[in-house]
């Protein structure tokens, strides 16, 4: 038996800084007191995100990771508290700007730096104007507790994602995220459709998967967004095991046997079965298989 305990959070996000990482502490604080050994907070938690309207002002929020505050603060809780952390933030690179994510292990390493690939771009997610696409590619981390594979939001509703993150040995499946209202479809709620998503992640790829959503009403400009937490840990047959509501500030855990689902994974044969040569079509844009040279 190896097992592990996962935890999800939510929360609201103010201007003030040091609150936000307070109160993230605080959650963390909380999930390892219920046995949690990977913790996840959700995306950009340091501010409200920023992302509802185009502005140059927010650049400024940007740091390098040597220098962010969240990544500095959660290194040192990580390391006395023995907890696993990714940690999202904005990061400043030379002329570059990522929405980047630290996964930090139980002693407090930085194990990598991974960079958003997918960014999204509609009315109240304006994120191809503030960051760069990730350049890091994705990336699975052995933590003291389990083999890591993390997303960031936009990342999740790609089948690819998490299937790139299975075949590079991941255990355990974590998505950060920023998802609420649709400032131009008022009448859309894409709460269900969001877990459901990330449900077939953890089902298709038979393993565990946890997702952090932040809580409350963010206005900038002439834009509103009301975040609809919701967050989920899912078992490795994409059945959710614990469930935040839309409101809540909380923390849920779940445990599991990881020798136990790598056997489940081993017998089903989704691994065993795959055929690569025949999956041309998704290394394109428009679904033609092309020769090139």
């Amino acid at each position: 038996m190896r097992n592990v305990t996962l935890a999800a959070t939510q929360m609201a996000c103010s201007w003030d800084a040091d609150e936000n990482i307070e109160k993230a502490e605080k959650l963390v604080t909380a999930a390892a007191e219920k046995g949690a050994q990977i913790i996840l907070l959700q995306e950009l938690f340091e501010t409200p995100y920023f992302c509802l309207e185009i502005s140059s002002r927010f650049f400024d929020l940007a740091r390098p990771i040597t220098e962010n505050r969240a990544v500095g603060h959660f290194r040192t809780l990580a390391k006395k508290l023995g907890v696993v952390l990714p940690i999202s933030y904005f990061e400043r690179a030379g002329l570059a700007h990522y929405n980047s994510l630290a996964l930090i292990d139980a002693d407090g390493e930085i194990l990598a730096n991974y960079r958003k690939t997918h960014l999204p771009q509609a009315a109240g997610y304006e994120e191809k104007y503030y960051f760069t696409p990730g350049d890091t590619g994705y990336q699975v981390v052995n933590t003291r507790y389990a083999r890591l594979g993390c997303g960031v939001c936009w990342d999740q509703w790609f089948p690819e994602t998490a299937r790139s993150l299975a075949l590079m040995g991941a255990e355990v499946l974590m998505f950060p995220t920023a998802i609420g209202s649709e400032p131009h479809y008022p009448e859309l709620d894409s709460a269900a459709h969001w877990q459901r998503t990330m449900q077939g992640h953890a089902a298709a790829n038979i393993m565990p998967l946890v997702a952090s959503n932040r809580v409350g009403t963010e206005k900038d400009g002439a834009t509103e967004m009301a975040f609809y937490g919701s967050s989920i840990i899912a078992d490795y047959t994409g059945d959710k095991v614990a469930e935040a509501n839309r409101t809540e500030e909380t923390v849920l855990t779940a445990s599991f046997d990881l020798d136990e689902v790598a056997e489940y994974r081993r017998a089903w044969g989704i691994f065993r079965d795959r055929r690569p040569d025949m999956y041309g079509a998704i290394a394109t844009m428009d679904g033609k298989n092309r020769v090139v040279g």
